[in-house]
């Protein structure tokens, strides 16, 4: 090297917490674990590489010394392995790279730098046992049982007193405070009699928004974790739903309100009519008669609960007679949670819990379904929450969801706060502005956790993405969800190519009896990445970035996959990958067969290449 200028991506020195550069990971404290670096030859041979390594929080640097043979063929690049010791739960370490030029480099989970980094960013070993392993392989489903489907049942059932009962194709309520009382009427029978749909999709693990009984459509404001609301077939219907879904080998999560209830919850109906019952304790309030009390956002229906209470622990989240331990266990053997507001659980002012919630819930579900997976809703930077104590896995609204559709948007009107960011005008970024987004939030999740990430194109709480990306741009954010490390979610409704301007209007009744467009795309996308495992635990090595173009590496062991996703016509030069052959997997045929120093897209697509050595 001659300049301290940044290099060309397919230049610079490479570290993941994959198998290929962290083979083992460490399950007791101060065990010793291998870190490896891939050092490609054009980078040039360093004077020198260290680990810093943070032990009680104090630097320590260890060396790295060449690998004798590379953890898979790789005649471009020399590895180098040290050794740390996981002195605390989670060991925290970057590298420093001294070229033969005298320059620098450090080596985080945001890339490499020339500048010394903050520790934010470093890379992260956590002890904590990790998801189960079957977590990394899925692709989820989620369904919002009110507008997915009705069975027969659900036809015989009268609405409550609450509901302003809708046909299957009237428009939806979207604005308003009529918004959440529209029921349409789907319930678990119905979702059980459309499993040939979802499993023709490839997706292998249902995401149930709530199902508890509430006075919303939504029933984020339940008023009981003890059964299933009657509406959507009562706690029978959700047993034959489960039984279906294990008997196809799919799997069903359920979604949990640990930061509030309803205000028609039966603990807050008590301590609301009753001061100084257990169950005032469970809320916040801000009189002591209790007629005034904190709730979510101001939102008068969800009063926020007070975890310093044991006795809420106690029932809600602690031991086998938990809420969260009961739709565990049989006849219901649910085989996870998607934990709700996650980010805000447990905290109020100078009140901060989160930490021992998260870490109660997984000890509680570690003795009653150590095979289950708890996933958390995270609107923000999840990274400080994630140490692998607790959540599994995140809702990657800022490290995938956001910087996809800012790269992938059309020019469409936005009427209201795009993610909650009131933007005069919504970002349009780069293809390097994608990356070094998706590297900044993604940095500090240790592997793992990245692994069992969600990499959503949209929810139930957003714009359907069809709404700001044409049908190709939907294609290559499906392709994106699919090949990046993390785990695609689709939400009911995508495939058909389904609008909604907002959270509320994207909830659309499923048009059953329509052609779902975008079907053949998401079987092929859910196809691919089953066939091949490396998109599920493989490393990830970007190659380039420009304004219209990404093109990254997966890899382990035994294969190689390269991607490249266009959102217009490109001719790319790639250093480093002359000589190279290829088999096309999945992309559209204007693209050149063969991969030498140059690829080409003659339109927006998505396109991946297995790779020789």
């Amino acid at each position: 090297m001659k300049k301290a200028t940044m290099l060309h991506l397919s230049f610079q020195p490479h570290h993941d917490g994959s198998d290929l550069y962290v083979p083992q990971t460490p399950t007791a404290l101060g065990e010793q674990v291998p870190v490896r670096v891939r050092v490609p030859k054009s980078f040039g041979a360093p004077q020198s590489i260290l680990v810093r390594v943070l032990n009680d929080h104090e630097a320590r640097f260890i060396p790295l010394t060449p690998l004798k043979k590379a953890p898979r063929e790789d005649p471009d690049a020399q590895w180098w392995e040290g050794v740390v010791a996981a002195e605390n739960p989670v060991t925290a370490y970057r590298f420093l790279i001294n070229a033969q030029d005298g320059t620098a480099w450090w080596l985080n989970g945001a890339g490499l730098e020339r500048d010394e980094p903050v520790d934010a960013l470093d890379f992260r070993l956590t002890s904590h046992p990790t998801a189960p392993q079957w977590a990394a392989d899925q692709i989820v489903y989620q369904i919002f049982p009110d507008r997915f489907a009705r069975s027969r049942r659900a036809e015989e059932s009268s609405a409550p007193d609450w509901a302003l009962t809708a046909g299957w194709t009237e428009p939806v309520i979207h604005k308003g405070p009529r918004t959440p009382l529209q029921l349409f009427g789907g319930d678990l029978d119905g979702i059980t009699e459309h499993l040939d749909h979802v499993q023709a999709l490839g997706a292998t693990l249902i995401y149930l928004t709530p199902f508890f009984p509430a006075r919303s459509n939504h029933r984020y404001d339940a008023s009981t974790f003890d059964w299933v609301d009657p509406l959507l077939g009562g706690d029978g219907a959700l047993v034959r739903l489960v039984r279906a879904a294990h008997e196809r080998g799919l799997r069903v999560v359920g979604d949990l309100t640990t930061n509030h209830t309803g205000a028609q919850h039966e603990w807050f109906q008590r301590a609301y009519s009753a001061p100084g019952t257990p169950e005032s304790d469970f809320y916040y309030w801000k009189n002591a008669a209790q007629t005034d009390y904190v709730a979510w956002y101001g939102v008068r229906s969800l009063p926020k609960l007070n975890w310093a209470s044991s006795e809420l622990r106690r029932r809600f989240i602690d031991g086998p007679d938990s809420i969260i331990a009961r739709w565990l266990k049989p006849p219901y053997s649910l085989d996870g949670w998607r934990i709700d507001v996650a980010n805000m659980t447990g905290r109020l002012g100078e009140d901060d819990f989160n930490m021992e919630i998260q870490r109660t819930i997984r000890g509680t579900m570690r003795q009653i379904a150590p095979d289950a997976v708890l996933y958390a809703e995270s609107t923000n930077d999840a990274g400080p929450d994630l140490d692998g104590s607790g959540w599994h896995g995140m809702m990657s609204y800022a490290g995938f969801t956001r910087p996809l559709w800012h790269w992938l948007r059309g020019p469409h009107p936005v009427g209201e706060p795009e993610f909650g960011i009131p933007y005069e005008q919504p970002p349009r970024l780069t293809g390097n502005g994608f990356l070094a987004s998706y590297q900044r939030f993604t940095a500090a999740y240790p592997w793992p956790i990245r692994l069992a990430s969600f990499n959503a194109l949209d929810t139930h709480d957003l714009p359907r993405f069809a709404e700001r990306a044409d049908l190709t741009a939907q294609r290559i954010g499906l392709g994106l969800s699919m090949t990046l490390p993390g785990t695609p979610m689709i939400f009911a409704g995508d495939e058909f190519g389904l609008r909604g301007e907002d959270g509320e209007h994207s909830r659309t009744p499923i048009p059953w009896g329509s052609e779902p467009v975008l079907a053949e795309a998401y079987r092929a996308a859910a196809q691919l990445r089953q066939s091949h495992p490396v998109l599920a635990r493989g490393s990830l090595r970007w190659i380039h970035a420009d304004d219209d173009a990404l093109v990254f590496i997966r890899e382990d062991a035994s294969s190689r996959l390269l991607v490249l996703a266009c959102r217009g016509p490109v001719q790319l030069e790639l250093p480093g990958m002359q000589g190279r052959t290829a088999e096309r997997l999945l992309g559209e045929a204007s693209l050149v067969e063969g991969i030498a120093s140059e690829l080409k897209a003659g339109q927006a697509s998505l396109t991946v290449w297995k790779l020789s050595a």
